[in-house]
């Protein structure tokens, strides 16, 4: 939600003007009314023949104008406080509206009985929200809109007293966490979203979400990754989707076919074992036009969002993504499809791995 003012018709056709000029203008023009007025002065002065002498003179011109060059710039820099105090309060009662518009969408919700068996408001309960009329009506809507079908009653209940008779701490951390879920929801309107280091939350719950697939590459960035408590968990949840009918395809992406190893063969057949499609592509051995595209880690769920983790130049994750433009994605699946087709299954690998432990295997150059 942004709290920017709309620029005003002067503003939007005035010509920008070069770089360190814009505030250069004003101070010559101050500068030389303060000397036009010391001249004026000082002529004055001259012309009614004060006794004091000429330094009496030039010191009460000097002073005339300095005090015409001062008081004005003292004058902008009280506007330009006294605007930046404004926005800045404005900025507060945004946010402020923003979680007192989450607070009474929750109580509300909390506050509505339930229709027993159809799901819907029970007779005598308020209508559903209208259309949202701005950006802190719109805040209310959406949670009014997701709180009402998605939302147990006993969690509404909780949450609304979390944020009106919890501790201090508590009620400034529910709202912040509000916050950072709404932002995050306003971000996805523009179908992206992406946020700091890795989130195994976003990758839990679009697994749990997904009806029809999951296509997903693996490189060695996160070899280590699946000896972690958050991979026994995702892998759970995989388990889980599988037996709903989600088929779920997993490719691990290679750069030499020195990590054609024991531990990676017990890592694919343990997931084999949890119905998961495996195979392995070394990324040496191949085509070149293959080995042109990207070799990042993404998952696609249901063919409509990639998943994405970006690296820094020490393969540490550091970005999380959440994608869901359709050119996007398309050409997330193309890749994937390409690379799965030119991809080892297990048992492949398995006489691979074999052969290069033998020293047997040989790549033509």
């Amino acid at each position: 939600m942004s709290t920017t003012q709309s620029p005003q018709p002067d503003e939007t056709t005035r010509p920008a003007r070069p770089a360190g000029r814009e505030d250069r203008t004003p101070l010559l023009r101050r500068a030389g009314v303060g000397l036009a007025l010391t001249a004026l002065v000082f002529a004055v002065t001259t012309a009614v023949d004060l006794d004091d002498g000429p330094l009496l003179r030039l010191a009460l011109a000097v002073l005339c104008g300095a005090t015409a060059l001062v008081v004005p710039h003292l004058a902008e820099l009280s506007r330009q406080a006294g605007r930046q105090t404004r926005e800045t309060r404005d900025t507060r009662a945004a946010l402020d509206d923003t979680a007192a518009a989450v607070r009474a969408s929750l109580e509300r919700q909390a506050a509505e009985p339930r229709g027993a068996d159809t799901g819907r408001p029970a007779a005598g309960t308020p209508a559903a929200p209208a259309a949202p009329t701005g950006p802190v009506e719109a805040v209310a809507y959406r949670v009014d809109r997701v709180t009402a079908d998605t939302v147990p009653e006993q969690s509404r209940r909780s949450l609304a007293e979390v944020l009106t008779t919890g501790p201090d701490i508590l009620q400034t951390f529910a709202r912040a966490e509000l916050e950072r879920v709404v932002r995050h929801m306003a971000d996805l309107n523009n179908l992206t979203t992406e946020c700091a280091g890795e989130n195994h939350d976003w990758m839990l719950s679009l697994t749990q979400s997904t009806e029809r697939s999951i296509f997903a590459t693996s490189t060695s960035v996160d070899r280590e990754f699946w000896n972690s408590e958050p991979a026994s968990r995702y892998l759970q949840a995989q388990r889980e989707a599988i037996e709903r009918g989600v088929v779920v395809q997993r490719l691990f992406l290679l750069e030499s076919a020195e990590m054609l190893d024991d531990k990676l063969l017990r890592l694919c057949e343990e997931q084999e074992l949890l119905g998961i499609e495996l195979r392995a592509a070394v990324l040496q051995e191949l085509p070149p036009h293959l080995q042109r595209g990207t070799t990042s880690d993404f998952i696609l769920y249901d063919e409509g969002v990639s998943f994405e983790i970006e690296q820094d130049l020490r393969d540490v994750n550091v970005k999380t993504r959440l994608i869901a433009r359709p050119d996007h994605v398309g050409q997330r699946l193309r890749r994937f499809r390409e690379l799965w087709e030119a991809g080892m299954n297990l048992r492949d690998l398995e006489t691979r791995v074999d052969d290069e432990e033998d020293g047997a295997w040989m790549v033509d150059v």
